[in-house]
């Protein structure tokens, strides 16, 4: 028998951590290959990780709720045979060191991390501009990690002026809610709290603004009819609802408006113009909200649009979302479909650089050739960076996306 030590492996795309959700194992289960070992939450979803090798589980490292980093010990287990190492590919971790150096690395690496803060290129650029050192400032994030919000309190709690905060300055206490005997205390864990982290760094980053407008769905209403009337007569079961005309209006006003489709390099402060349109579509689940990933949107018909948006929303539902259907996403749409409400102003999904709710389709009264008639009507609004995004330009973007969705044939000729 050998011991093998499991890193977790890489998460996605510039993902370092996530929260340990849930363990499926404990010290001294049996575990096959493939078998999920735990469900780790990083800022994009909840994935499952699933064990390299079959064993007996030794030891679990962190507790629920703590933070688990990529390349770190996950779980020790007792293994037939040699202990094998892993592999290189797929995002795991290079080969261990061997035994005889790993007493000169952890020491090496004891004082490196005493004096190491952990802080994105933003926070660090934010404090360079302010003369501020990270490590007088005490970091509200997870494993210490300062956050531009500490920074800001720093600097609202020290004056600009300092080069050096105290600890005690740089983050004043918040005040403690007192509790009733009737009440329930619920923590921010697990994708609630990814939320909040997430919509806490758009909003203060960002600067929104929104634009509103009404459609005149009548039309389109009618298509959509004939459309599933066509499908259901050839037998085919898949039905159409509203999201795949809206997405292929979306992606129409957004050739025409190619800075929308885009993403800021907060580092480099550039705006990244997408050559692929990726058009996020929000889901709520039980757990919160996920932006699932259309891939190539642009390529798909309406109809291959209505299977991919049902078996995205329903993966998202069952936590069974990829890593690969959560990220590289260009513009995101937002809906809540009949529960859609009048208009909203949604957050922008960081670090895209404009979102678009679509609300209830009702009947309403409409003037039409100075008649007053029932139309079957909605609200679209727009949010977007100010930083990128000029109100002009979002209004005529909306203004683009309606006259698709008032007038859908159109779209045939725009998917050509």
């Amino acid at each position: 028998m050998a011991t093998f030590e499991f890193k977790l492996p890489d998460l996605g795309e510039g993902v370092m951590e996530g929260e340990l959700v849930k363990w499926h194992v404990k010290a001294g289960d049996v575990v096959k290959e493939d078998q999920v070992l735990a469900e780790v939450m990083t800022d994009k979803a909840t994935v499952t990780v699933p064990s390299p090798k079959a064993g007996r589980v030794i030891q679990t490292h962190g507790k629920e709720g703590d933070i688990a980093k990529v390349h770190h010990p996950l779980v020790t287990m007792e293994i037939e045979g040699a202990a094998p190492v892993q592999a290189a590919g797929h995002g795991a971790p290079a080969p261990a060191a061997s035994a005889a150096a790993a007493p000169a690395q952890a020491a090496a690496a004891a004082p490196a991390q005493a004096t190491k803060v952990l802080a994105t290129p933003v926070t660090r650029r934010m404090a360079r501009e302010h003369g501020l050192d990270l490590t007088t400032i005490s970091g509200s994030g997870p494993q210490g990690r300062v956050t531009k919000a500490d920074v800001v309190a720093a600097l609202e709690g020290g004056g600009e002026q300092k080069n050096v905060v105290a600890p005690a300055q740089a983050r004043p206490a918040a005040p403690s809610v007192s509790t009733g005997r009737s009440d329930e205390r619920v923590p921010l864990r697990g994708l609630r709290k990814k939320i909040a982290e997430k919509m806490v760094r758009s909003k203060f980053t960002m600067p929104h603004f929104a634009f509103v407008e009404e459609v005149d769905a009548t039309e389109l209403v009618a298509l959509r009819a004939r459309l599933n009337a066509q499908l259901a007569a050839v037998g085919d079961n898949t039905k159409i609802n509203y999201l795949p005309f809206i997405i292929k209006a979306t992606i129409a006003a957004l050739k025409r408006f190619p800075h929308l489709n885009a993403n800021f390099d907060e580092a480099a402060q550039e705006l990244v113009v997408r050559g692929e349109y990726n058009i996020g579509m929000a889901v709520a689940t039980p757990d919160g909200l996920t932006v699932a990933v259309v891939k190539d949107a642009d390529r798909l018909t309406l109809a291959e649009l209505a299977r991919e948006t049902s078996r995205l929303g329903v993966a998202a539902r069952e936590r069974k979302l990829k890593m690969e259907e959560l990220t590289g996403g260009t513009f995101t749409i937002t809906s809540l479909g009949q529960t859609g409400g009048l208009f909203a102003t949604p957050i922008i999904n960081h670090p895209e650089v404009g979102i678009m709710g679509v609300h209830k389709l009702k009947k309403r009264p409409a003037v039409v050739k100075d008649q007053v008639v029932v139309r079957d009507m909605m609200n679209l609004s727009l949010s977007c960076d100010h930083r990128v995004i000029d109100g002009s330009v979002a209004a005529d973007f909306v203004y683009e996306v309606i006259k698709y969705l008032e007038k859908p044939d159109m779209l045939f000729l725009a998917m050509t």
